[in-house]
């Protein structure tokens, strides 16, 4: 009973204090940093910190301690960090407009879109795999643009976002699926795209992408108000001035940037943009800007251990993160939705 009093008592803290705001900042990203260090030196082959180091300082280009980190690993964890915490983010953003807990890239559509575009790809032209990450994007945004599309025909509400996003989502899965039955030798060649991976990541495969998220993450911490807005209902947020369709529309495009910036170096990883924000929010409850920044952190760290578990649960060999992430990420979401019912009958 102590522990369970000191525990609200430190929660109410970080909650309600500035400084307990700041140190949940600072020891959050001690957690990243510890874990984007143990990506370093974890995998089929252990690098000892203090020899890659050393490596590192002395630009032995030949050692395999110099190599490995710096053209496989570190590129490995940036793509993590940022996958994470994109994702991450555009669940936050999406679970906060739509005032749904259940919604994520994965659920209303925007994966799937991304996913629809990457099997097309492959079927249509598959000399061109170079393209594959553009088409990601280009899939994401299509599917967002389609959702909104579909849910401003019929009163773009935060109800008919979710059941458009949902028939989208569908939809796109359908074709999927179409694609994978008709051509098999792409199914097999885009499996680790679909399940969600970051082997083989490089910095130059993802320069642009890693753009597009530093600019979408700055752009839904500036317009952290109007997500504020939005939050105390619709005849609230339009007596205030607001906008509610063109702000709704421009904060869906921003989680679309996110999610499809990070799909398309990393695969359909599912499960961040829809489990972090349920923690960030429990931390934070109800300080949006907070929930941002943990979300972001959250995500990214989420993200690279799950890869450091892929690497090393069955070394030599490698499983996909997406793998790990379903495991972890499953049954949280069953006590996801247990919570909900549970909420509902009370």
């Amino acid at each position: 009973m102590k522990s369970l009093q000191k525990f609200c008592t430190l929660m109410q803290w970080v909650r309600e204090t500035t400084s307990g705001k700041a140190a949940l900042l600072v020891f959050l990203t001690v957690v990243l940093f510890a874990a984007f260090v143990w990506n370093i030196c974890t995998g089929s082959t252990a690098l000892p910190l203090k020899e890659a180091l050393f490596a590192f300082l002395e630009n032995d280009v030949e050692s395999s301690y110099y190599r490995i980190p710096i053209y496989v690993r570190l590129p490995r964890g940036v793509g993590a960090m940022a996958a994470g915490a994109a994702l991450a983010v555009s669940g936050s953003i999406l679970q906060s407009v739509l005032n749904n807990a259940l919604a994520g890239p994965s659920i209303i559509g925007v994966n799937a879109g991304a996913g629809f575009a990457v099997i097309l790809t492959a079927a249509v032209m598959p000399s061109m795999s170079f393209f594959i990450p553009t088409a990601a994007f280009a899939g994401a945004m299509l599917a967002s643009l389609l959702i909104w599309f579909i849910a401003a025909r019929t009163g773009a509400s935060r109800v008919t976002i979710i059941l458009a996003g949902v028939a989208v989502n569908t939809i796109l899965s359908a074709g999927i699926d179409t694609i994978s039955t008709l051509f098999p030798d792409v199914a097999v060649g885009t499996g680790s795209f679909m399940v969600g991976s970051l082997s083989g990541v490089t910095i130059s495969s993802m320069k642009f992408a890693l753009v597009f998220i530093a600019v979408g993450l700055v752009a839904a911490y500036l317009l952290v108000e109007g997500i504020n807005i939005l939050a105390l209902g619709e005849e609230t947020a339009r007596s205030l001035g607001m906008r509610t369709g063109l702000m709704r529309f421009v904060l869906l495009i921003i989680a679309a940037v996110l999610a499809g910036s990070a799909v398309s170096f990393a695969g359909l990883l599912g499960f961040v943009g829809l489990i972090v924000p349920h923690v960030a929010r429990f931390i934070t409850r109800g300080d949006n800007k907070m929930q941002i920044l943990v979300s972001a952190l959250v995500g990214a760290s989420f993200v690279i251990i799950c890869d450091c578990i892929a690497r090393v649960i069955v070394a030599p060999f490698e499983l996909s993160v997406g793998i790990i992430m379903s495991f972890i990420g499953g049954p949280l979401f069953i006590v996801l939705l247990l919570k909900k019912r549970r909420q509902v009958n009370d």
